[in-house]
């Protein structure tokens, strides 16, 4: 999750005419002033009745904020001694959090500015593990309550207390109501702009990447810890977890044909080509202008920006397209708030303990549109023959026309109880035909083939407007489950000739040697030890070892995320690491490792709770060396330093 591209960058176009569109045209990114002795960990955001803009902290405190857009807003607190709440909402007069343990109602019933009743709702069971965090309420229409509940951890993720996993509805008269299941990490849900309630997921074990869904009563979203509770009484489902069999090799769409209580994405969110830890959510209803009404905007902590989604209906089922948006947030977002006169977004951010490649801690953020529209990709539609792109503005028609203004690749994730997936089964799509509308709006790209339940990455890099400019951002990610029409998707008698290996093969091995080369007969000079730990660290970040001495180094990941060790050529992390992001659809079967002479050694990509030993001969050059995991974002932090002494030093 970490990692992205920083605004106010400027990059040439091919021609070397106009610059590339950044954030700060269109978008500006402004500060809230938090008081120095005040650590303002957002966990929920929500406006009261008097326009104060009321923050529940991490620290279990909240906030309320009078005049959040001045340059000199006034904090008072409201309440303290909760929870971690993480989540936040406001109506008729009180503010409503969830707590780990408890869904509570907070009152200042003397208007003193402060809470002075604390009313528990709804308790329910806590195991004591650290992952079991709590999300919400979101008000239904009738005035119950939303709240999802976060798996717990150890080792994977885990249902330790009854109902763990779940989204559930807690009634105004205080009862529970179980209602969808097969959730991990469901930080963000809500309604969109038509009254259906969708979540959004993290990649982790059963989630091959993000995520968003779609979730009606008896849903199962996929991770089966929290089929545990479907004995109990209210379940609307009564599959159990022994119903669910990653070794038939499925996907989860393919799964989704068995069985038909699961509920496949909507929307996927390519891990680190969009982003590593989607969070909440918010709709568009004209706030940035008319060309993305009715789309959504979604937080990403990991990577501390804001993605934009585009959803349809196809046969009454829900699907569409993700695009980036804005980056270069302070922290990592967690949740974000229209202001009540819609000028601008609130963003909430926090990164302690869940690393984000912004570098604050924590963070308050207002995004505000200057008015101008960028030539974009304004949504991608499915179409009997391929898909439907439409522009935000007028298009130049001799590069909308030309076939090779696009590409088209498609691919899916394993459903399996492994933490993520490779990028799998991909191929690239044949373009056949471009068909430009008249008035230069959309074109429709005519595939040779269409695959329900695979993502499809959509590029438009050779298109410009009228003006010869580019595209603000030339890309998107349409998930299809159905097609118009009903069609089969074999659209030309053609399966497509593309890569469809699982491209699981990885760099040079001989900067991964797992086995001790036979003619090390006397063993290794030195053998190496290292772990990880929360928050984006090595157990240690200075390594000594000696100019040709015979290594054997170990690395365990203890983390509940996916890391590497490489080790670089002096003053190379940072450039290995953004190398890292740019490997695309290849960057997980490479495991995040580019091909290039600064790297020097390395481990494969590991998994939770899994570990690696490599052997490799120190360089005989004296010097600082570096090490540095490359999963996207991680190497700002979680790097030290390799001390290669020469042999006579000591």
């Amino acid at each position: 999750m970490r990692y992205f591209i920083l605004i106010g960058l400027f990059f040439l176009v091919q021609l070397g005419l106009q610059a590339q569109p950044t954030s700060g045209q269109y978008f500006q990114i402004e500060k809230v002033k938090i008081p120095d002795d005040i650590a303002l960990e957002v966990g929920g955001l929500a406006f009261d009745n008097a326009g104060n803009l009321g923050v529940a902290t991490r620290r279990g405190e909240i906030w309320v904020i009078k005049n959040p857009s001045s340059a000199n807003p006034t904090y008072t607190r409201y309440a303290h001694g909760l929870h971690e709440p993480l989540g936040l909402n406001f109506r008729d007069g009180s503010f409503y959090c969830a707590q780990r343990g408890e869904l509570t109602r907070l009152t200042d019933r003397n208007n003193d500015g402060k809470a002075d009743r604390y009313e528990a709702l709804y308790t329910w069971d806590l195991a004591g593990n650290y992952h079991e965090y709590s999300y919400g309420p979101v008000f239904t229409p009738e005035g119950d309550m939303l709240v999802t509940l976060n798996l717990g951890w150890i080792g994977r993720g885990a249902s330790l207390s009854e109902w763990r996993g779940w989204l559930v509805k807690i009634t105004k008269s205080g009862e529970l109501e179980p209602i969808a299941t097969g959730l991990r990490s469901p930080a963000g849900f809500g309604y969109n702009k038509d009254g259906d309630i969708f979540y959004t997921e993290n990649q982790g074990d059963w989630v091959g990447s993000g995520r968003m869904t779609h979730l009606e009563k008896g849903d199962f979203a996929g991770n089966p810890e929290g089929l545990k509770w479907t004995h109990r009484e209210g379940s609307p489902l009564t599959i159990t977890p022994e119903d669910i069999d990653d070794t038939k090799g499925l996907t989860l769409y393919d799964y989704s044909k068995e069985l038909d209580a699961i509920k496949p994405p909507s929307v996927w969110f390519p891990h680190t080509l969009m982003g590593i830890s989607t969070s909440g959510f918010v709709n568009l209803e004209n706030q940035f202008g008319p060309a993305f009404n009715g789309q959504m905007l979604v937080g990403d902590q990991g990577h501390s920006k804001i993605m934009r989604v585009a959803q349809e209906k196809v046969n009454g089922v829900y699907q569409g397209a993700c695009f980036p948006f804005v980056e270069g947030f302070s922290s990592g977002i967690l949740r974000l708030q229209w202001a009540p006169d819609n000028k601008a977004l609130y963003v909430g951010m926090t990164s302690r303990g869940w690393s984000s490649t912004g570098p604050d801690l924590f963070g308050l953020e207002r995004l505000v549109w200057n008015g101008k529209t960028p030539f974009e990709i304004k949504t991608i539609k499915a179409h009997p023959e391929g898909f439907e792109v439409q522009f935000t503005k007028p298009g130049d028609k001799a590069t909308l026309a030309k076939s090779d203004s696009y590409n088209v690749t498609d691919f899916t994730y394993k459903y399996h109880h492994f933490y993520g997936s490779p990028v799998t089964d991909r191929e690239d799509r044949a373009i056949q035909k471009v068909t430009v509308a008249d008035d230069g709006m959309s074109v429709i790209l005519h595939l040779d083939r269409l695959r329900k339940g695979y993502i499809h990455e959509v590029k438009a890099s050779g298109v410009r407007a009228e003006d010869g400019s580019e595209l603000w951002h030339d890309h998107g990610y349409y998930t299809l489950n159905e097609i118009p029409g009903g069609g089969d998707g074999d659209l030309a008698g053609n399966a497509g000739s593309g890569d469809a290996a699982d491209n699981e093969t990885v760099v040079a091995q001989s900067k991964n040697q797992n086995e001790m080369p036979a003619s090390w007969t006397n063993g290794p000079d030195e053998e190496i030890t290292i772990s990880t730990v929360p928050g984006l660290k090595y157990s240690t970040d200075f390594i000594s070892i000696t100019a040709g001495q015979k290594i054997k180094l170990t690395l365990q990941n203890n983390d509940d995320m996916l890391h590497n060790f490489v080790i670089t050529l002096p003053d190379q992390a940072s450039p290995v690491g953004e190398a890292a992001l740019k490997l695309g659809l290849d960057g997980e079967a490479m495991n995040y490792v580019p091909e290039m002479d600064a790297v020097l050694f390395h481990t494969k990509l590991l998994q939770p709770e899994s570990g690696e030993t490599i052997y490799f001969v120190a360089p005989e050059e004296p010097g600082t060396y570096e090490f540095v995991c490359t999963f996207p974002g991680h190497h700002m932090t979680m790097r030290g330093k390799l001390q290669v002494y020469a042999k006579d030093a000591f």
